[in-house]
């Protein structure tokens, strides 16, 4: 690719922007390269993962009409087209307590008729199905007996219900540390012969995007988000830290997306939609899909953004610039293209430059703009920068395709 040689042309530049972004994407290539060997062996998340979670909207209170109504609604809506396919069901779906048979078993009010015959019908709207569990010897709320010491019972039990995506949580550990019960989990799903997306919600106790890649297809690097501005941009930071270490096949993943659930104005969701979907982030609806406002609409289903997020080339975007409240972030895509997000986290207009030497693209080279919020492709070329006001608590997304 162009910028490892355009790397290999500054190394003599002392304190470049510049320098330190090309080497971190030497770095990621290098990973790539040297890690595929040890990449979960499944088969899946060559993109990140799309689709609903029921947590952040209904935390306990859900049933198999909720999940039911989600799935239909994702066709509906056209948002299983544009890749929104698994649907989870997290926390407090099963009963506290094994049959007498040691295996786990649904709510019997809430899941009368079980997980298969709901993963039936999600897979009869061209769906996939997602569960939750716990590496524990309980589920976080407390509600669902876990799967510590239960690993491979638990794993042939969603395989037969026909699970394609597993949430693994870390509560009620007993003291056992995630690189021991996270590894007997993948094993397990492993040895089930059944392809299962396996998401390490690890919470980024033990830095598992430093091991996860031959354990999951995605780690949690950060504590749970909440649907604030603030908190937001508290998990988006600490999941930068991490962006080496993002490839096809396994992902960073700062918790599920908060837009739609009301606690943000919309030009922060944008904001939100944006970070997560230039960190190659999961993309994971967290509202309620049964009654989107046209607003959120407008954002989750912008089909430029997505492309970003699913780009082939899978390289996690991350900040070159912090300028006090003013994040500039940046990522090679596929096709000698590259995309720069700049992030205004000021209660005022300001201006923001993106210099071409911060962003790996060499000096020499114009570029094609496309504004991906507002899907337009500016009048005129650029050349050595890229400059635009951003409104308060707000963001330009832009693709640039580089010219010769």
């Amino acid at each position: 690719m162009r910028f490892s040689g355009a790397a290999t042309r500054i190394m003599g530049r002392r304190h470049s922007p510049y320098l330190f972004f090309c080497a971190f994407l030497l770095c990621s290539s290098c990973i790539v390269a040297s890690s595929r060997k040890l990449l979960l062996d499944n088969g899946l998340g060559l993109t990140p993962p799309m689709g609903w979670n029921s947590w952040n909207h209904f935390h306990c209170q859900i049933n198999k009409t909720i999940v039911k109504e989600t799935a239909d609604a994702l066709v509906s809506t056209g948002l299983a087209r544009l890749g929104y396919v698994y649907v989870n069901i997290d926390d407090c779906w099963g009963e506290s307590k094994r049959d007498q048979q040691g295996n786990l078993v649904a709510n019997k009010t809430t899941f009368p008729s079980g997980i298969k015959a709901l993963a039936d019908y999600v897979h009869g709207k061209g769906l996939k199905l997602g569960i939750y569990a716990d590496a524990g010897l309980r589920t976080c709320t407390g509600k669902v007996a876990g799967s510590l010491g239960h690993e491979e019972q638990d794993a042939n039990t969603f395989a037969s219900w026909g699970v394609d995506y597993l949430k693994y949580d870390n509560c009620y550990n007993n003291d056992v540390k995630p690189t021991i019960r996270y590894k007997a989990m993948s094993a397990a799903l492993k040895k089930t012969g059944r392809p299962i997306f396996f998401s390490m919600c690890e919470w980024g106790d033990m830095r598992p995007a430093l091991w996860g890649a031959d354990v999951g297809n995605s780690w949690r690097t950060t504590d749970d988000i909440s649907d604030s501005w603030e908190s937001m941009l508290k998990v988006a930071d600490m999941n930068e830290v991490y962006a080496a270490y993002a490839k096809p096949g396994g992902w960073n993943d700062p918790d599920m997306l908060e837009v739609g659930n009301g606690g943000m104005k919309y030009n922060e969701y944008v904001v939100h939609f944006s970070i997560w979907a230039i960190s190659k982030a999961p993309l994971l609806l967290g509202c309620d899909v049964r009654s989107l406002s046209n607003e959120t609409m407008q954002i989750i289903s912008n089909e430029e953004v997505i492309a970003i997020n699913q780009d082939s080339l899978g390289v996690q975007a991350r900040k070159v610039r912090m300028e006090g409240q003013r994040d500039i972030w940046a990522g090679p895509l596929s096709g000698d293209r590259v995309v720069v997000l700049f992030v205004n986290r000021k209660p005022w207009k300001s201006p923001m430059t993106a210099h071409w030497d911060d962003i790996g693209i060499e000096p020499t080279d114009r570029a094609e703009v496309r504004d991906v919020w507002e899907h337009r492709t500016l009048p005129a070329t650029f050349e050595e920068k890229l400059t635009a006001d951003v409104d308060p608590r707000a963001c330009k997304l832009y693709v640039l395709t580089i010219i010769k």
